[in-house]
């Protein structure tokens, strides 16, 4: 089997707990591309978020593509072509500002090139603006200026508070909106259509490739579907046991190259050009 495609996660998956992408993994993904390959970035992280690993990789350069918003959108990195755009509708996030507003929690999301927090500013909010090299602004009128469609809303506080909402949020918007945590400190609120399956699904039939020609890279429970769905689902050995049931093959850790020895595995056989790097 010939691979085409390759879907990664970023956080804990193609970088390490540095947040860097190691050498050899960069390497192997760039050689993946100059034979052919195609790469895309899936991540729970703002398109600004994900820039910085796109020009890492140069996306823009050969072509490739990043979902950012748990799939929320899909962008063409040569063209900055927007293939795809599902945004949660503003109107729900006065009900959910209500349901959530006596719990120790801060909800933000996104607008340009900002991240908007409302209710309280915590350590998890500011957690969130830096890895995404993006600047925070509290508003303290959350409800009242969100008078916009949003990418999606993250909820960010303890693991035990974020859990308790999980279900709260889930029992009121399960049928309606996609509800679920992307760290135990995060909890993500999405259109119910969003998740990386379905977005890697709809790029997939745009560029007219089987599923079966892709391999999907994760740890986090938001990478899941999109580990089930690929021809490959590969889970880093420090996910969880959830996430690795999921997948076809366990690689090592994000801390260990896991992403560039399983490549320098599979490259025997179906990657010649990069089991030489």
């Amino acid at each position: 089997m010939i691979f085409r495609i390759i879907a990664l996660d970023i956080d804990g998956t193609l970088t390490n707990s540095r947040k860097n992408i190691s050498a050899r993994t960069k390497n192997k993904l760039i050689a993946f591309q100059k034979h052919g390959g195609k790469v895309v970035l899936a991540s729970g992280r703002p398109t600004q978020g994900i820039m910085p690993y796109s020009a890492a990789l140069r996306l823009n350069e050969f072509g490739g593509y990043i979902m950012p918003f748990n799939g929320g959108c899909i962008i063409n990195c040569k063209t900055g072509e927007q293939l795809y755009r599902n945004y949660l509708p503003h109107s729900y996030i006065p009900e959910i500002c209500r349901i959530i507003k006596d719990y120790p929690v801060g909800i933000n999301t996104y607008k340009g090139k900002r991240i908007i927090c409302g209710l309280q500013l915590n350590k998890y909010s500011e957690l969130e603006a830096r890895i995404n090299f993006t600047p925070i602004e509290f508003d303290p009128d959350f409800v009242g200026n969100m008078t916009e469609d949003v990418p999606k809303c993250l909820l960010s506080g303890d693991p035990a508070v974020i859990s308790e909402l999980e279900v709260i949020l889930s029992e009121r918007f399960g049928s309606e909106l996609g509800i679920f945590k992307s760290e135990p400190f995060f909890l993500e609120i999405v259109p119910k259509a969003v998740d990386k399956a379905q977005s890697l699904d709809r790029l997939l039939k745009a560029l007219d490739i089987p599923t079966d020609e892709s391999i999907a890279f994760g740890d986090g429970f938001n990478d899941i579907t999109m580990i089930r769905y690929a021809g490959l689902g590969v889970a880093m050995n420090n996910a969880s046991d959830t996430v690795k049931s999921a997948a076809d093959y366990v690689t090592t850790s994000n801390d260990e190259d896991g992403i560039a020895d399983f490549l320098a595995e599979m490259g025997r056989s179906v990657f010649p050009s990069l089991a030489m790097l």
